[in-house]
């Protein structure tokens, strides 16, 4: 009998947590003042939260919004940049509710509530990748930047809260993420061929970025290449019309490319390759699509080259080429602050995620696509958020 008033007692407390509206539970749970301190400045977008249902809310926790607001972000966040405040907050809201047990241990790409098209130019909303790894729920946001969950599946009359331990980073656009991710050659490329405006404004694109190694291993094919024929090669690692995250791409595909011609994706074993370079680090958010850094500078008169998937690395796509002994373009170009976590040129399988440990308290085992840079980084690439 004492089994059943418990079990009673346990449905009378989920049945009265669902009937609360957004403010009451925010309110109830005093961990989440500062985030319900924020968003009750914006009683309008309160409103809209409220009024919206099928809704999932990352909540940061109070000591996620001490670590923010002390950090660069944090301190355009207190010049009261109004559209960045929203631009954050809205991010954390995500279409659709997703309890923590629908959240698999293969990624997922879960459309927000962030469409401002400074960071979000893309069809659908900004999105966040969720991930189970062991017996955490992490969401992964811009620069790879994680978030793990520490309290779960909190109900609300419009759909499930669950409490985080980072405030999300906001994917920034692909010039200054560039910088930002170590991938300093291609930042410069991109300036030397006059492409920064044009990649950073597009919609919906998908870019294989080579690592500052790719580029400096044809470092000889370089200095004497016209403007035109750097565009091109350049124009080869875009596909703009379509955002293929890692979850997307499948074996022996075609993808077309900004220049006309196209790729193609092999999956082997877990390990992607487009052409003959590989994938060593998937799905670094940015504010119009996605970039996936590979470790070959691809030929656009090479669109038959495939991967030996057995090599420790590829053959470089430019017959003849040789190493340079300096990291080409990097001339004007800010120097990052810091690297993503295992480095943006760092081998690794996308599939199996490969361990590594994590920052967070609770010590447990993370994808080394952990995100280690965060606002300042970004700051320093070039001051977006500031300049919203």
């Amino acid at each position: 009998m004492q089994f059943k008033h418990l079990s009673l007692a346990a449905l009378a407390a989920t049945a009265s947590a669902q009937n609360m509206n957004l403010t009451s539970v925010l309110t109830s749970n005093p961990d989440l003042s500062n985030l319900t301190s924020y968003v009750s400045l914006y009683p309008q977008m309160l409103m809209q939260l409220s009024n919206a249902t099928n809704i999932t809310i990352l909540a940061p926790s109070n000591e996620a919004f001490n670590k923010f607001m002390n950090s660069s972000m944090g301190a355009a966040v207190k010049a009261n940049d109004t559209a960045l405040i929203q631009s954050v907050l809205m991010y954390h809201v995500l279409n659709g509710t997703h309890n923590s047990s629908s959240i698999m241990n293969t990624t997922s790409f879960i459309p927000t509530m962030l469409n401002n098209p400074m960071f979000a130019n893309v069809t659908g909303g900004q999105r966040v990748e969720a991930l189970m790894t062991g017996k955490n729920v992490t969401f992964f946001s811009g620069l790879l930047a994680n978030s793990t969950v520490t309290k779960a599946d909190m109900t609300f009359t419009g759909g499930v809260i669950h409490v985080i331990d980072n405030v999300l980073t906001v994917p920034q656009n692909i010039s200054a993420t560039a910088v930002a991710a170590n991938l300093t050659s291609l930042a410069g490329a991109l300036m030397n061929a006059k492409l920064v405006e044009t990649l950073d404004t597009a919609r919906d694109v998908t870019v294989f970025a080579p690592n500052n190694a790719a580029f400096q291993a044809i470092g000889s094919a370089l200095p004497n290449m016209t403007t035109e024929e750097l565009t091109r090669i350049l124009e080869y690692h875009v596909c703009n019309g379509t955002v293929e995250y890692s979850s997307m791409l499948k074996n022996n595909t075609m993808l077309k490319t900004m220049n006309g011609d196209n790729l193609t994706v092999t999956m082997v074993n877990g390990t992607t390759f487009v052409n003959s370079a590989k994938v060593v680090m998937p799905d670094v958010l940015v504010a119009n699509g996605v970039v996936h850094v590979i470790d070959n500078v691809l030929n656009p008169n090479m669109t038959m080259a495939t991967p030996n998937p057995t090599a420790s690395s590829q053959s470089a796509a430019f017959s003849g080429a040789s190493s340079a002994s300096n990291v080409p373009y990097t001339s004007g170009v800010a120097t990052p602050t810091s690297v993503i976590m295992g480095g943006a040129g760092a081998a690794q399988s996308s599939a199996a995620g490969g361990a590594a440990k994590s920052s967070s308290k609770s010590g447990a085992a993370m994808p080394m696509r952990t995100g280690a840079i965060g606002a300042a980084a970004l700051f320093a690439a070039g001051g977006a958020f500031i300049n919203v």
